[in-house]
Protein backbone atom coordinates (compact mmCIF):
# COMPACT_ATOMS: atom_id res chain seq x y z
CA UNK A 1 0.00 0.00 0.00
CA UNK A 2 1.44 3.39 -0.78
CA UNK A 3 0.14 6.94 0.07
CA UNK A 4 0.25 10.49 -0.84
CA UNK A 5 1.32 13.20 1.19
CA UNK A 6 -1.61 16.06 1.32
CA UNK A 7 1.13 18.34 3.13
CA UNK A 8 2.10 20.36 -0.07
CA UNK A 9 3.22 24.00 -0.57
CA UNK A 10 4.26 24.88 -3.92
CA UNK A 11 5.57 28.27 -5.45
CA UNK A 12 4.05 29.88 -8.65
CA UNK A 13 7.34 28.11 -10.61
CA UNK A 14 6.20 24.84 -9.07
CA UNK A 15 9.25 24.08 -6.16
CA UNK A 16 8.13 22.96 -3.21
CA UNK A 17 10.07 25.96 -0.40
CA UNK A 18 11.04 25.04 3.13
CA UNK A 19 8.55 26.51 5.53
CA UNK A 20 9.69 26.61 9.38
CA UNK A 21 7.44 25.47 12.35
CA UNK A 22 8.57 27.07 15.51
CA UNK A 23 7.81 25.56 18.76
CA UNK A 24 8.61 26.06 22.47
CA UNK A 25 8.57 23.50 25.12
CA UNK A 26 7.18 23.88 28.63
CA UNK A 27 9.19 22.26 31.62
CA UNK A 28 8.19 22.02 35.06
CA UNK A 29 11.52 21.05 37.45
CA UNK A 30 10.90 18.33 39.63
CA UNK A 31 12.97 17.86 42.91
CA UNK A 32 14.13 14.17 43.23
CA UNK A 33 15.18 13.46 47.21
CA UNK A 34 17.40 10.58 47.89
CA UNK A 35 15.63 8.78 49.87
CA UNK A 36 12.07 8.61 50.60
CA UNK A 37 10.73 8.22 54.97
CA UNK A 38 8.31 6.61 55.63
CA UNK A 39 4.98 8.89 55.79
CA UNK A 40 3.22 9.84 58.83
CA UNK A 41 -0.22 8.79 59.42
CA UNK A 42 -1.87 12.73 59.86
CA UNK A 43 -0.09 13.54 56.43
CA UNK A 44 -0.97 10.23 54.43
CA UNK A 45 -4.64 11.37 52.38
CA UNK A 46 -5.99 9.35 49.42
CA UNK A 47 -5.09 10.12 46.12
CA UNK A 48 -7.54 11.91 44.43
CA UNK A 49 -6.20 10.64 40.84
CA UNK A 50 -7.43 7.11 39.28
CA UNK A 51 -4.79 5.24 38.16
CA UNK A 52 -4.84 2.57 35.25
CA UNK A 53 -1.58 -0.30 35.58
CA UNK A 54 1.62 1.15 34.38
CA UNK A 55 1.56 -1.98 31.81
CA UNK A 56 0.30 -2.25 28.66
CA UNK A 57 -3.48 -3.32 27.83
CA UNK A 58 -4.66 -7.32 29.13
CA UNK A 59 -0.77 -7.64 30.70
CA UNK A 60 -1.46 -8.86 34.60
CA UNK A 61 1.50 -8.62 37.11
CA UNK A 62 1.68 -9.12 40.54
CA UNK A 63 1.17 -5.52 42.62
CA UNK A 64 3.68 -6.57 45.71
CA UNK A 65 2.80 -3.85 49.19
CA UNK A 66 5.36 -5.52 51.53
CA UNK A 67 5.17 -5.49 54.90
CA UNK A 68 8.29 -4.56 57.12
CA UNK A 69 11.55 -3.52 55.07
CA UNK A 70 10.15 -2.12 51.81
CA UNK A 71 11.62 1.84 51.30
CA UNK A 72 9.36 4.05 51.33
CA UNK A 73 6.41 1.63 53.34
CA UNK A 74 3.67 1.57 50.98
CA UNK A 75 5.79 1.30 48.04
CA UNK A 76 4.49 -1.19 45.01
CA UNK A 77 6.99 -3.85 43.77
CA UNK A 78 5.78 -5.43 40.38
CA UNK A 79 6.67 -8.79 39.79
CA UNK A 80 6.07 -11.39 37.18
CA UNK A 81 3.01 -13.25 37.51
CA UNK A 82 2.61 -16.99 35.72
CA UNK A 83 4.41 -17.19 33.26
CA UNK A 84 4.44 -13.77 32.27
CA UNK A 85 8.26 -12.52 33.24
CA UNK A 86 8.10 -8.82 33.95
CA UNK A 87 11.82 -8.18 32.70
CA UNK A 88 11.56 -5.52 29.94
CA UNK A 89 7.66 -4.94 30.03
CA UNK A 90 6.81 -1.42 28.29
CA UNK A 91 5.99 1.15 31.28
CA UNK A 92 3.26 3.42 30.58
CA UNK A 93 1.89 6.39 33.01
CA UNK A 94 -0.78 5.47 34.95
CA UNK A 95 -2.39 8.87 34.73
CA UNK A 96 -1.98 12.02 33.09
CA UNK A 97 0.81 14.58 34.15
CA UNK A 98 3.86 15.80 33.69
CA UNK A 99 6.87 13.14 33.80
CA UNK A 100 10.65 14.34 34.70
CA UNK A 101 13.32 11.57 34.08
CA UNK A 102 16.20 10.73 35.91
CA UNK A 103 19.29 8.67 37.22
CA UNK A 104 20.68 7.55 40.09
CA UNK A 105 23.60 5.34 38.53
CA UNK A 106 24.10 2.04 40.21
CA UNK A 107 22.53 3.37 43.85
CA UNK A 108 18.97 3.92 45.01
CA UNK A 109 16.19 4.28 42.09
CA UNK A 110 18.80 3.78 39.31
CA UNK A 111 17.11 4.86 36.14
CA UNK A 112 13.52 6.40 37.08
CA UNK A 113 10.43 8.49 36.64
CA UNK A 114 8.38 10.89 38.36
CA UNK A 115 5.09 12.02 37.74
CA UNK A 116 3.25 15.21 38.84
CA UNK A 117 -0.34 15.09 37.86
CA UNK A 118 -2.98 17.69 37.47
CA UNK A 119 -4.33 17.54 41.33
CA UNK A 120 -0.38 17.75 42.25
CA UNK A 121 -0.15 14.13 43.27
CA UNK A 122 2.63 12.26 41.96
CA UNK A 123 3.77 8.79 41.22
CA UNK A 124 6.92 6.97 40.67
CA UNK A 125 8.68 4.62 38.19
CA UNK A 126 12.28 3.18 39.63
CA UNK A 127 14.74 0.56 38.76
CA UNK A 128 14.10 1.26 34.69
CA UNK A 129 16.17 -0.61 32.51
CA UNK A 130 15.12 2.08 29.64
CA UNK A 131 13.53 5.48 29.65
CA UNK A 132 12.22 7.43 26.39
CA UNK A 133 14.05 10.55 27.55
CA UNK A 134 17.28 11.22 28.75
CA UNK A 135 17.96 12.48 32.47
CA UNK A 136 16.85 16.13 33.52
CA UNK A 137 14.76 16.22 30.90
CA UNK A 138 10.66 16.32 31.12
CA UNK A 139 7.83 15.00 29.07
CA UNK A 140 3.76 15.95 29.22
CA UNK A 141 2.13 12.35 29.50
CA UNK A 142 -1.36 10.95 28.80
CA UNK A 143 -2.56 8.17 31.04
CA UNK A 144 -1.24 5.22 28.86
CA UNK A 145 2.35 7.26 27.50
CA UNK A 146 5.20 4.98 27.37
CA UNK A 147 7.85 6.35 29.69
CA UNK A 148 10.54 3.11 29.57
CA UNK A 149 11.01 -0.48 30.28
CA UNK A 150 11.52 -2.64 33.64
CA UNK A 151 14.77 -3.69 34.58
CA UNK A 152 16.82 -3.51 37.30
CA UNK A 153 18.91 -0.79 37.84
CA UNK A 154 20.03 0.91 41.31
CA UNK A 155 19.78 -1.04 44.22
CA UNK A 156 17.55 -3.24 42.78
CA UNK A 157 18.02 -6.99 43.21
CA UNK A 158 15.92 -8.37 40.56
CA UNK A 159 14.05 -7.13 37.77
CA UNK A 160 10.80 -5.26 39.02
CA UNK A 161 9.02 -2.26 38.59
CA UNK A 162 9.64 -0.48 41.71
CA UNK A 163 5.70 2.02 41.76
CA UNK A 164 4.84 4.65 44.69
CA UNK A 165 1.57 6.75 44.76
CA UNK A 166 2.04 9.97 46.61
CA UNK A 167 0.17 13.15 47.73
CA UNK A 168 0.73 16.59 46.72
CA UNK A 169 2.83 16.82 49.95
CA UNK A 170 5.19 14.21 49.01
CA UNK A 171 4.08 11.85 51.23
CA UNK A 172 3.59 8.00 50.19
CA UNK A 173 0.00 6.67 50.29
CA UNK A 174 0.27 3.14 52.01
CA UNK A 175 -2.88 2.00 50.38
CA UNK A 176 -2.35 2.78 46.81
CA UNK A 177 -5.01 1.94 44.37
CA UNK A 178 -4.33 0.76 40.64
CA UNK A 179 -6.74 -0.33 38.21
CA UNK A 180 -9.50 -0.24 41.17
CA UNK A 181 -8.04 -2.71 43.43
CA UNK A 182 -6.10 -1.51 46.16
CA UNK A 183 -2.76 -2.81 47.71
CA UNK A 184 -2.68 -2.28 51.41
CA UNK A 185 0.47 -2.88 53.06
CA UNK A 186 1.34 -6.70 53.56
CA UNK A 187 -0.82 -7.59 50.20
CA UNK A 188 0.16 -9.17 47.11
CA UNK A 189 -2.60 -8.93 44.22
CA UNK A 190 -2.27 -9.88 40.52
CA UNK A 191 -3.84 -6.67 38.97
CA UNK A 192 -4.16 -6.78 34.93
CA UNK A 193 -4.49 -3.71 33.21
CA UNK A 194 -6.77 -1.83 30.71
CA UNK A 195 -4.47 1.06 29.86
CA UNK A 196 -3.74 1.71 26.07
CA UNK A 197 -6.33 -0.63 24.88
CA UNK A 198 -7.86 2.03 22.92
CA UNK A 199 -3.84 2.45 21.26
CA UNK A 200 -1.10 5.24 23.05
CA UNK A 201 0.85 7.98 21.44
CA UNK A 202 4.17 7.79 20.51
CA UNK A 203 6.64 9.22 23.35
CA UNK A 204 8.99 10.74 20.57
CA UNK A 205 8.80 13.40 18.06
CA UNK A 206 10.35 14.10 14.73
CA UNK A 207 12.49 17.06 16.23
CA UNK A 208 13.75 14.78 18.84
CA UNK A 209 14.67 12.27 16.44
CA UNK A 210 16.65 14.70 14.02
CA UNK A 211 18.44 16.77 17.07
CA UNK A 212 18.37 20.34 17.48
CA UNK A 213 18.15 22.75 14.88
CA UNK A 214 15.92 21.11 12.43
CA UNK A 215 12.09 21.75 11.63
CA UNK A 216 9.58 19.83 9.62
CA UNK A 217 9.08 21.06 6.28
CA UNK A 218 7.01 18.13 4.87
CA UNK A 219 5.74 15.17 5.97
CA UNK A 220 3.06 12.10 4.29
CA UNK A 221 0.62 10.30 6.65
CA UNK A 222 1.35 6.11 6.34
CA UNK A 223 -2.32 5.25 6.28
CA UNK A 224 -3.05 4.56 10.07
CA UNK A 225 -0.06 2.90 11.17
CA UNK A 226 2.70 5.83 11.01
CA UNK A 227 4.07 9.51 9.47
CA UNK A 228 7.26 10.34 8.47
CA UNK A 229 8.90 13.53 8.28
CA UNK A 230 11.16 15.59 6.19
CA UNK A 231 12.68 18.24 8.48
CA UNK A 232 15.48 21.01 7.88
CA UNK A 233 18.50 22.85 9.28
CA UNK A 234 18.46 26.44 7.68
CA UNK A 235 21.53 27.07 9.76
CA UNK A 236 23.99 23.58 8.25
CA UNK A 237 21.56 23.04 5.32
CA UNK A 238 20.89 20.08 6.49
CA UNK A 239 17.73 17.30 5.88
CA UNK A 240 16.46 15.07 8.20
CA UNK A 241 14.27 12.43 7.95
CA UNK A 242 12.39 10.35 10.57
CA UNK A 243 9.28 8.12 10.10
CA UNK A 244 7.54 7.79 13.51
CA UNK A 245 5.07 4.78 14.25
CA UNK A 246 1.33 4.93 15.40
CA UNK A 247 0.45 1.48 15.79
CA UNK A 248 2.26 -1.48 17.60
CA UNK A 249 4.53 0.88 20.00
CA UNK A 250 7.27 -0.78 21.91
CA UNK A 251 6.94 -3.52 20.07
CA UNK A 252 9.67 -4.07 17.13
CA UNK A 253 8.26 -4.08 14.10
CA UNK A 254 9.20 -3.23 10.26
CA UNK A 255 9.97 0.36 9.83
CA UNK A 256 12.13 2.43 7.20
CA UNK A 257 13.22 6.04 6.24
CA UNK A 258 14.92 7.49 3.59
CA UNK A 259 16.63 10.33 1.92
CA UNK A 260 18.13 10.96 -1.92
CA UNK A 261 19.66 14.40 -2.63
CA UNK A 262 19.39 14.37 -6.42
CA UNK A 263 22.03 12.96 -8.07
CA UNK A 264 23.31 11.07 -5.27
CA UNK A 265 22.59 7.51 -3.94
CA UNK A 266 20.15 7.05 -1.27
CA UNK A 267 20.54 6.52 2.09
CA UNK A 268 17.81 4.60 4.34
CA UNK A 269 17.45 3.21 7.25
CA UNK A 270 15.07 0.11 7.36
CA UNK A 271 14.92 -2.29 10.47
CA UNK A 272 12.37 -3.95 13.25
CA UNK A 273 12.04 -0.86 15.57
CA UNK A 274 10.07 0.00 18.76
CA UNK A 275 8.94 3.47 17.84
CA UNK A 276 10.52 4.97 14.78
CA UNK A 277 13.15 4.59 11.54
CA UNK A 278 16.00 7.40 11.49
CA UNK A 279 17.35 10.10 12.10
CA UNK A 280 18.36 9.99 7.81
CA UNK A 281 20.74 13.40 7.55
CA UNK A 282 22.33 14.55 4.49
CA UNK A 283 23.42 18.09 3.67
CA UNK A 284 21.80 19.20 0.09
CA UNK A 285 21.69 23.25 0.50
CA UNK A 286 20.12 24.29 -2.85
CA UNK A 287 19.40 20.49 -3.93
CA UNK A 288 15.96 19.21 -4.96
CA UNK A 289 15.54 15.78 -2.34
CA UNK A 290 13.67 12.72 -2.73
CA UNK A 291 12.16 11.36 0.92
CA UNK A 292 9.99 8.53 2.38
CA UNK A 293 9.94 5.99 4.53
CA UNK A 294 7.48 3.08 5.34
CA UNK A 295 6.30 1.15 7.97
CA UNK A 296 5.39 -2.29 7.45
CA UNK A 297 3.77 -2.37 4.30
CA UNK A 298 2.80 0.83 3.87
CA UNK A 299 5.16 3.14 2.16
CA UNK A 300 5.27 6.92 0.99
CA UNK A 301 7.82 8.01 -1.77
CA UNK A 302 8.10 11.89 -2.63
CA UNK A 303 9.07 13.61 -5.91
CA UNK A 304 12.33 15.25 -6.00
CA UNK A 305 11.69 18.19 -4.33
CA UNK A 306 12.64 21.62 -1.92
CA UNK A 307 15.15 22.42 -3.90
CA UNK A 308 15.55 25.66 -2.99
Amino acid sequence: MSVTSPFRRTTSLGRTRRWALAALAAFTLVTAPAAAAAPAASDAGLLATAHKSPFSCGKTFYANNWSGGHNPNGSIDWQSYAGDAINGETVRATAAGTATFDDEGSTSYGKWVQIVHGDGTRTRYAHLATMVRNPGQTMSVSQGTVIGTVGSTGGSEAPHLHYEQRNSSGVVDTTPTVEGVTVSVGQKKAVTSTSACGGATNPYTPTEVCGSGFSVIDQAALGTVGRTYLLYNSGTGANCVATLKSTNLGTPSAVSAFLEPEGSSRTTDSGSYSYYAGPVKRSAPGTCVKWGGSVGSTSYTSPFEHCD
